[in-house]
């Protein structure tokens, strides 16, 4: 079996360690843990890892945020694999700070990430790993607390969040998407 594992960001720089990239914060640890090795590669840049005799293409768009569904695309047609065997990591506003939720589909919410991702596939059921960055930022700050980098207390727990997806992933592509789901509380 193979999946397609996306972690959602912005490429440079100044994007690294802000709030937004934690999806690519969580493709790297999986990537570090299960002894992968990244490379670029069309739309991003890609590592395949392997799991329980599970092939993980994990995926860091190089298209920014707004336009990942078609660094998403590319990748699913040309491994041939099945949207339904596709997490996409994502920051979320409206969940607490270190709270994960995982879904079959749903609203883009707003984010643009999601938003390009429906356009491009077609559909808005395709599986999201949501993490949680907070959102405790002023009324018209919510680009810089997005963009902002983590606060010392944030950064303190980030290893225990990262650990929580990589596990939910290895759940999702061993167990399924329904089991997956009950690990991060429906």
């Amino acid at each position: 079996m193979k999946y397609l594992i996306t972690g959602l960001g912005n490429i440079g720089f100044e994007y690294t360690g802000t709030r937004h990239n934690i999806g690519f914060e969580a493709v790297d640890f999986l990537c570090k843990q299960l002894e992968g090795t990244w490379r670029s590669d069309h739309h991003g840049d890609l590592a395949e890892v392997k799991f329980k005799g599970r092939t993980l293409i994990l995926l860091k768009p190089s298209t920014y945020m707004n336009l990942s569904g078609k660094a998403i695309r590319y990748w699913l047609q040309k491994e041939k694999i099945p949207v339904e065997n596709s997490v996409t990591i994502l920051d979320d506003l409206n969940l607490d700070f270190g709270k994960q939720r995982l879904r079959a589909k749903g609203s883009d919410g707003g984010h643009n990430g999601l938003k390009s991702i429906q356009e491009m596939l077609g559909t808005d059921a395709y599986p999201r790993l949501r993490i949680g960055i907070g959102n405790s930022f002023s009324k018209g700050k919510q680009v810089n607390f997005v963009l902002g980098k983590w606060s010392e207390d944030e950064k303190a727990e980030l290893e225990r969040m990262l650990e929580k997806a990589a596990e939910v992933i290895k759940t999702f592509v061993t167990v399924g998407l329904e089991r997956a789901m009950n690990a991060t509380g429906k």
